[in-house]
């Protein structure tokens, strides 16, 4: 789906506060609010717009721990392995991916004790072959 300028705006808005009001939308569009509430149901109707999330405070998130977690996994156990990890709420983010890996993982924990357990929660998973950890020392950016 093709988006128009507008749309691209309304979303960038969003991005940054997804809690903001139609009428500061509209505001910030110079738009009105009708057209901003137009806009966003097409966005949610078509799949654009999935959900609206939580981001963690700064305060909170710089005290978490993060890791990335490359998973090898076997083959005919890979759904299963993802059902699993699913289940452990630390994992913040699940891709599946090219190379010598099949999974990589985002484990956000409060303490490094913490993912030392949710590693070890993870290698005895049936189907996970190995893994490899690397901590993460300072986020540059998000996007």
């Amino acid at each position: 789906m093709a988006l128009s300028e507008k749309d691209e705006q309304l979303l960038a808005i969003l991005r940054c506060n997804a809690r903001a009001s139609v009428s500061d939308l509209a505001r910030g569009l110079n738009v009105s609010r009708t057209t901003v509430q137009n806009r966003i149901a097409k966005l949610e109707n078509s799949g654009v717009i999935k959900s609206y999330s939580v981001e963690l405070g700064e305060t909170y998130a710089s005290g978490l721990v993060s890791v990335h977690v490359s998973l090898k996994v076997t083959p005919k156990l890979r759904q299963q392995v993802s059902i699993a990890l699913r289940k452990i709420h630390q994992i913040s983010q699940h891709y599946s991916i090219s190379g010598d890996y099949d999974f990589l993982a985002i484990i956000r924990a409060p303490s490094l004790a913490q993912v030392s357990q949710i590693l070890d929660d993870i290698c005895q998973l049936d189907g996970v072959e190995r893994t490899n950890s690397s901590l993460i020392l300072e986020t540059i950016f998000t996007r």
